[in-house]
């Protein structure tokens, strides 16, 4: 096969991961997904399509050896082989919702590893290593409206994502003063229906107050499906003006 697209996606394993992951399966994509398990299914759909994937089983938790592994596959390719690369961070974890007083350290360490350090490493591994490359190069970390407003027992979660949008800002501006730099986006992507909002209607009341506020959400379908949002997503991430505010919201 002869792909003329490289996309690298984090979390493709359920939820909107998996959701992008499927509708990046076009001809002439190679799709390389990062996540805790591979997916047989999405294997096959790649084949139908006539895609290119690759699926890499590595715990997030760990960003160091996963991005080392990033920089020298991207260093192993034919850089003049793509248009396009682009590294779509969306791996993520709301963890336990709790006060910061009543936090395990352990799971704090691990939320901001994978949430704010596995982004960070892995940006800096696809854009060191894709230097040069004749490729309209991208970067979109999947951000949250809880990293622009607080919320009570989601502090490693609000940190992180908060961490991701100032992270972009700054790399932004780095890419811009270099000739052929990347675009950068941290983009919030509204509110899903996915495995972590069932991680919030279903927490300990007396550990995360705002629990009534995610049960009502999906009471009155105000949850965006997956595939609704994956969609809303990357054509986003096609728009001429990607990279021009380099911290959105899907919805502007």
């Amino acid at each position: 096969m002869n792909s003329s697209r490289l996309t690298v996606i984090t979390g493709a394993s359920r939820g909107l991961g998996r959701a992008m992951a499927e509708q990046l399966l076009q001809p002439g994509q190679r799709l390389l997904c990062i996540s805790r398990q591979s997916d047989a299914q999405l294997a096959a759909r790649a084949r139908e399509a006539g895609a290119e994937l690759e699926q890499w089983q590595l715990d997030l938790s760990e960003p160091v050896p996963a991005a080392a592994r990033l920089a020298a596959w991207l260093q192993g390719l034919d850089a003049g082989a793509f248009d396009s690369a682009t590294l779509i961070n969306n791996a993520g974890t709301v963890g336990r919702p709790r006060p910061l007083s009543e936090a395990v350290a352990s799971e704090l360490a691990q939320a901001l590893r994978v949430g704010l350090e596995a982004p960070m490493l892995l940006a800096s591994a696809f854009l060191g290593a894709t230097k040069g490359w004749r490729a309209e190069r991208k970067v979109l970390n999947i951000s949250s409206g809880l990293g622009r407003n607080a919320m009570g027992s989601q502090a490693p979660y609000c940190a992180a994502k908060a961490g991701m949008d100032h992270f972009s800002r700054a790399v932004a501006l780095e890419e811009k003063a270099v000739a052929g730099g990347a675009r950068i986006v941290s983009l919030a992507p509204g509110v899903i229906d996915t495995d972590m909002q069932v991680t919030l209607r279903t927490s300990e009341a007396d550990m995360f107050p705002d629990r009534v506020r995610f049960e009502k959400l999906k009471a009155d379908g105000l949850l965006d499906s997956p595939a609704s949002a994956a969609a809303k997503i990357l054509k986003y991430l096609d728009r001429p003006d990607f990279g021009s505010n380099p911290v959105a919201d899907v919805r502007d």
